[in-house]
Order: C-alpha cells, then structure tokens, then sequence
C-alpha cells in the first residue's frame, strides 16, 4: 500500500468497490423485481401494494444517502459502510418470515436504508476522491459491479426462490451480502489517497502530457442554489424514476409475456448489455462532453421503454431489454460525473447525496406508478409507455436547464 508501488492504489479501490457493488446489485437492486414477483406469487400480495413496498425501499435509500454523504466527509466511509452491510443481511435473512404488509414496508424500509449506506453515494464519493483524469474510466470500472450483479447473483436468486421459495433462499442471500461486502471494505477500502501519502490518480498526468487541470471547489451551499444543480437533480428524478420502475418490473413483464425462462434471460441480457455499454461509455465520455453523453443515454432510454411496452416474443422481448440494458449503467455514471465536474469534490458527498435524494422522489414513484397503472389497465403497456415518456421529460430538463 506504500506510494512506491507500481500500480496506484486507487486502482485496487476500484476493483473492492466492483465487488461491493456486485453485491449490492446483485441482492439489492437487480433483486428487487424478483422480489416483488415473489411476494406477489408466493404470499398472495397486490401488484400495487408490493409496488408500494418496493417505492419505500427508494425513499427510505435516500434518506440515508442524505445522512451518509454528510457522514463520509467528515469521517472513515468504511464504518458506515461496514454497519449497512450488517443490516442489510439480517434484513435478507428475514425474507422467509414476511407475511402481514405492514412487515412487508418495513422490511424494504430497513432494506432500504442499508441499501443507501453500501451504494452509490459513498461508493462514487469514494472513486471521485482517488481519480481526477481517469474518473470517469474508474467509475465505468468501479460501478461495472451494478451488472455483475445481475449476470451472476440476481438469475440465481429468481431460480432458488422459484424451487425453494423465500424461505430457503433468504439466509443464503444473507450470507453472501455480509460475506462479499464486509470483508474487502475492512481489508482494501481507503478513505482518500492523502491517507495513504498520495495523489488522486498517483500524480498522473492528462492524455496531452500536462497535469490535470484544477478542478472546482464548490461549496455544497453554493452548489445547491445554482441551476445547474437543479437541473440535473430534476433530469434524473425523471430518467432514475422511469428506470427503477422499470427494472422493478421488468422480471415480472417477461414472465407475464413469455414465461419464467425468458425472465431469468432478461435479467442477464439486461445486465451484460448494462456492462457493455459501461464500459464502452467510460472509453466514450473521455472522447466527448459528459452532458451531450448523458441526453444521448436519456433518447435511447426513451425508445428502449417504448418497445418493451409493446413486445410480446422472447427475441423483441430480449432485444428490447439489451437496448434498454446499454443506458443502465451508463445514466448511474452520468449523474455523479456531471455534479464533480460541475462543483469538484470539496463537499462532493453532501452534493451528490442531496442530489440523489431529490432524484429518489422520481426512484421511490416510478415503481408505484407503474403498479397502479397495471392494476388500472390489466398489462404493461400503458405503464411502460408512461415511464417512456417520462424519460423524455428528463432529457428535456437536462437540455434546456443547463445550457450556458
């Protein structure tokens, strides 16, 4: 761990947070649409109120992406993060116990905020304190986990809950979330290079050979009042809030359509079409603006929701679960790159959990929306046209409200 070594330290940052974040994707995030099937199937809950369970899981994140981000910038990450970890597996464990709907709403509650403290805000906080030059690659990097998780963790949980119920897949799914996060947290994890007596990015230099330039120092009291903060945390309220909803039921529209098999396959293409296009995006956005970037995500995210409310077949079905996959990765990518190189990482935690926490407005609705909206309709074509469109109005606010 010395500054002598020949390979930053940072980089064995990246690939701790790659593993926490397939983690927490993986039986967190991914796992949610599984879930709400589940509970719909095995304990006989409504579409709509699972919808709404599921909605309080995204606020209840947020409030504690809110109190984390102001944490980490005063204190170790790895304590919060380590304690999250704790009480996100004993709330795993609890799975095969839930039968009232009060039980239900507070085990997404309680999942919820762990969830918050093991995700993106101190996991991002945490690759924009070690990378300057290469953030935006190290992010691509670091958060490629958020589709490992669904390609190796989330089809298995489907399967396991499919043969065994919640009963016998919730200790094991507890195991491996304190297990895969707790240890390399404790072992790898850093809080900021100058605690190991270095530089973010080792000192390196930009791809023209000068140093990297001086990037802002925003207070979080500035930040929050300007426009284009505002901006962006609306944009993604509404792309976040189509998205989450959509993955949310995404496992429960393919079995609907086309069977339990060709849901299990869209969650892995969702996933390996999320990393492809991660890590292409990485490659991309040091090639161009984060901004023209992320409204191109948000267009493509817009006709991908507008085919999956329509495809009945397996192959539209997986098709159209590829398209959408390719923007996943990508628009979690856009929204922190675009506030640390607006405002810098002086008081990034605060910034971008306050952000998120705007955004999660969007996250905790869209999920409920689109259950209401099947309840009303008996299919998922007007929901996903909803959420479609719902996209589009946050591309909207991204072009028109942080234009210079």
């Amino acid at each position: 761990m010395s500054g002598n070594s020949r390979i930053f330290y940072g980089w064995y940052i990246v690939a701790a947070i790659c593993l926490i974040t397939t983690i927490t994707s993986g039986l967190a995030f991914y796992n949610l649409s599984v879930l709400l099937n589940a509970f719909v199937a095995e304990r006989g809950f409504p579409v709509s109120l699972t919808s709404a369970a599921t909605a309080s899981f995204f606020v209840s994140g947020g409030f504690a992406g809110v109190l984390i981000g102001r944490l980490i910038d005063r204190v170790d990450p790895r304590a919060a993060i380590v304690g999250s970890a704790i009480l996100g597996s004993a709330c795993l464990f609890s799975v095969g116990y839930l039968r009232e709907a009060w039980q239900l709403f507070a085990f997404h509650i309680v999942f919820g905020f762990a969830y918050g403290g093991t995700g993106l805000v101190p996991l991002t906080t945490l690759v924009t304190r070690w990378f300057s030059v290469k953030r935006s690659f190290a992010l691509s990097i670091a958060s490629t986990g958020l589709s490992l998780g669904g390609i190796f963790i989330a089809p298995f949980v489907a399967l396991s809950i499919e043969r065994g119920g919640l009963s016998a897949t919730g200790p094991w799914m507890a195991a491996l979330f304190l297990l895969g996060i707790v240890p390399v947290t404790l072992l790898v994890v850093r809080g900021s290079p100058a605690s190991l007596g270095l530089e973010p990015d080792g000192g390196a230099k930009s791809a023209n050979g000068e140093p990297a330039p001086v990037v802002p120092s925003v207070s979080y009291a500035e930040a929050k009042r300007s426009r284009f903060f505002l901006a962006v945390s609306i944009a993604y309220l509404f792309l976040l809030g189509a998205q989450v909803a959509a993955i949310a039921h995404l496992y429960r529209l393919a079995n609907v359509r086309s069977g339990t098999e060709t849901a299990a396959l869209a969650l892995a293409f969702l996933a390996s079409a999320s990393i492809a296009g991660r890590l292409t995006g990485g490659w991309l956005v040091l090639r161009t603006t984060v901004r023209t970037f992320a409204l191109q995500l948000m267009a493509v995210q817009t006709a991908a929701l507008m085919m999956l409310a329509f495809v009945h077949e397996r192959v539209a079905i997986l098709a159209a679960v590829a398209l959408f996959g390719v923007t996943i990765g990508n628009s979690l990518m856009m929204h922190p790159l675009l506030l640390a190189e607006k405002f810098g990482t002086r008081e990034y935690g605060r910034i971008y959990s306050m952000s998120q926490f705007i955004a999660m407005a969007g996250v905790a609705g869209g999920p409920l929306l689109i259950g209401l909206l099947y309840d009303l309709s008996g299919s998922y074509e007007l929901p996903f046209a909803a959420a479609s469109m719902t996209t589009l109005a946050g591309l909207l606010a991204l072009l028109f409200g942080t234009r210079r």
